[in-house]
C-alpha cells in the first residue's frame, strides 16, 4: 500500500475530486493548509502598509491506495490539479507499512 500526499490549489479541489471519482477512487482526506514553496508568496498593501505574504493557501490531500490504484490516483491528481502555472502543487508517494480498518480489524489491503 501507498500513501499519496498532494498539495494543490484550493480552486482545483473539485476538479481533482471529479478525476478521482471517475477512476473509482472515493476515499480521501482533505485539509486546508498554509505553506511556502517555489512561488515564494507576494507583496500586498493593506491600509497603506506593505505586507509580504509568503505562506499561501493550499489544500492537502491524503489518499491511501493499494498498489493497483497508485498510477490511477497520481494521474487523476495531476490531471485535475494542473493549470500550467507555478504553484500548481506537488505529489508525494510514501510506502505504508500497515493499514487497519478500525471497525472490523481488517489488516493489509483495504
Amino acid at each position: 500500500m501507498k500513501l499519496i500526499i498532494a498539495y494543490i490549489r484550493p480552486d482545483r479541489l473539485n476538479a481533482v475530486k471529479q478525476e478521482l471519482y471517475s477512476r473509482e477512487i472515493y476515499s480521501l482526506s482533505v485539509t486546508n493548509v498554509l505553506g511556502a514553496g517555489r512561488q515564494k508568496g507576494f507583496t500586498e498593501t493593506y491600509r497603506g502598509v506593505a505586507m509580504e505574504v509568503n505562506l499561501l493557501k493550499k489544500v492537502r490531500l491524503e489518499i491511501g491506495v493499494n498498489d493497483d490504484f497508485l498510477d490511477k490516483a497520481v494521474e487523476a491528481i495531476n490531471t485535475g490539479g494542473q493549470t500550467g502555472n507555478e504553484g500548481d502543487g506537488v505529489i508525494f508517494v510514501v510506502e505504508l507499512a500497515q493499514a487497519m480498518r478500525i471497525r472490523t480489524g481488517e489488516h493489509g489491503i483495504l
